[in-house]
């Protein structure tokens, strides 16, 4: 379904440009590196947009935001846009503060996304202007189940086609959805909730993955939603093997990716086409 995809990453080793939070920001770039990607992190205004200017995508992400680096986004965005470059918006918290929601609207003004991911708190935030997240985590209330999911799919499309940009929708169920056709990928493992990071690891992985296969955006999204979410479990597998804990997770998640191969990501797939 896939293929070519995770060996065009390898091969062409994209620059990924993250003006990310600082929480997750080693993770990040580490993730970046382990898919056979390159990082590269700035967010003064002056170096930012330099930067952008050298690489194949960006990513921004608003989960510890501050006014100069808002500045900073603003302008990288409308830069990789002038340049064509993919640009990925995580927008994490989306909905839990004033400055958060408003900082994704001005994005979304000014800036086009390529793809934007979050849980589905966040998403129903760029979709609807507010939101109900519970800190930086979805809503209860919102979880995307078997019960839900039609109308999530059909949400997800509907919100794709009035942005113009990919809509990934991470947690228990995954949805990677455009205008006419969605993905529905249930790879992935409850422990990867209990380290913190995985959702901007995923953000940088798609940067990546959809620089490196531009004819492909839709597949090359949903190709790394399923990367993450199989080496999420196949890291629990070797969890369970050494009776680690979560720090030792955090570690065989990035090993799992660092050693994913077209084969097993193939092999490992549970996704449907909607």
């Amino acid at each position: 379904m896939f293929e070519g995809i995770l060996n065009n990453v390898r091969e062409k080793t994209p620059l990924v440009h993250c003006i990310t939070n600082y929480v997750t920001v080693n993770d990040v770039a580490n993730v970046l590196l382990a898919c056979g990607g390159s990082p590269i992190m700035a967010d003064d205004e002056e170096d930012a947009l330099e930067i952008t200017s050298i690489c194949n995508a960006l990513v921004l992400n608003i989960g510890t935001l501050n006014r100069r680096t808002i500045a900073s986004m603003l302008k990288t965005g409308k830069r990789a846009n002038e340049l064509s470059h993919p640009v990925v918006l995580d927008p994490v918290g989306a909905g839990a503060s004033s400055l958060r929601t408003e900082t994704t609207f001005k994005l979304l003004k000014e800036v086009k996304f390529s793809v934007i991911r979050g849980n589905i708190s966040e998403i129903k935030t760029v979709a609807k202007g507010k939101g109900t997240t519970r800190g930086v985590d979805a809503d209860v209330s919102d979880v995307v189940t078997d019960r839900n999911l039609v109308e999530t799919i059909s949400f997800a499309k509907k919100l794709s086609a009035g942005t113009g940009s990919i809509i990934a929708i991470t947690g228990p169920i995954d949805l990677v959805a455009e205008a006419h056709k969605a993905y529905v990928i249930r790879n992935g493992h409850p422990m990867m909730s209990k380290i913190t990071g995985t959702g901007c690891m995923l953000t940088a992985l798609i940067a990546a993955y959809y620089a490196a296969n531009p004819e492909r955006p839709l597949e090359a999204t949903a190709a790394a939603v399923c990367a993450m979410g199989l080496s999420g479990e196949l890291a629990y597998n070797r969890l369970v093997q050494t009776d680690g804990g979560t720090s030792s997770y955090r570690t065989y998640l990035i090993d799992a990716i660092s050693k994913l191969d077209a084969q097993t990501l193939e092999g490992g797939l549970r996704i449907e086409i909607r």
